[in-house]
Parts: C-alpha cells; structure tokens; sequence
C-alpha cells in the first residue's frame, strides 16, 4: 500500500473513530431523513453538543448533508456504509463466538 492510501486510510479512522461518528451515520442508513432530535434518539446516549459535533464533522468530510426533512446520507456516506455492510454479518458471528468462550 501507498503511502498516500495509508494517508487515506488513516484520515478516514481517524474521523471514523471519533465517539459516535460510526453510529451517527448507521442510524442514517435506511435513506429516510431524520431531523436532529430523532437522529439524537436513534443514536442513544449521545449528548446534543456531541451530536453537534459530529455532525459537524461529517459534514465536512461530505459524508451526510442537512435537506429540508433533516439529516441524509450523502451519495460518499451511503458507498461508505455499503461497503462497511459486512460489518453486521461479522459482528454476529464474533458475538456468538464471544458469547461461547463465556459458556
């Protein structure tokens, strides 16, 4: 990998890591527009200047826009979580592991 991908990559965790960035733009997934409240509702847990901010920072980034009907996906936020989709059938399987070293 090049250094400009490793750049890249390391950019986008970076973001990505941030608390609640992955679970903001989740919560968006389905494509319908959720206004500010919802959108703090769907995420759980998250603190209004917190959501601000992240908000904030996806936007930037052109990950999700704010339209008449509240908050979207941008066409770059859906192909990012179309491509992170797998992530759910993993992390099924990991929880089931999981759960069995428990046992």
């Amino acid at each position: 990998m090049s250094s400009k991908e490793n750049a890249a990559i390391g950019q986008l965790l970076g973001l990505l890591e941030s608390r609640y960035a992955i679970r903001v733009l989740w919560a968006l997934r389905d494509g319908h527009a959720q206004t500010f409240r919802l959108l703090q509702d769907s995420v759980g847990g998250i603190t209004p200047n917190t959501l601000n901010t992240r908000i904030k920072e996806l936007r930037e980034a052109g990950l999700l826009n704010h339209g008449s009907d509240g908050y979207l996906l941008t066409s770059t936020g859906a192909d990012l979580l179309k491509r992170l989709g797998d992530l759910q059938a993993f992390a099924s399987k990991w929880a089931t592991s999981q759960a069995k070293k428990t046992r």
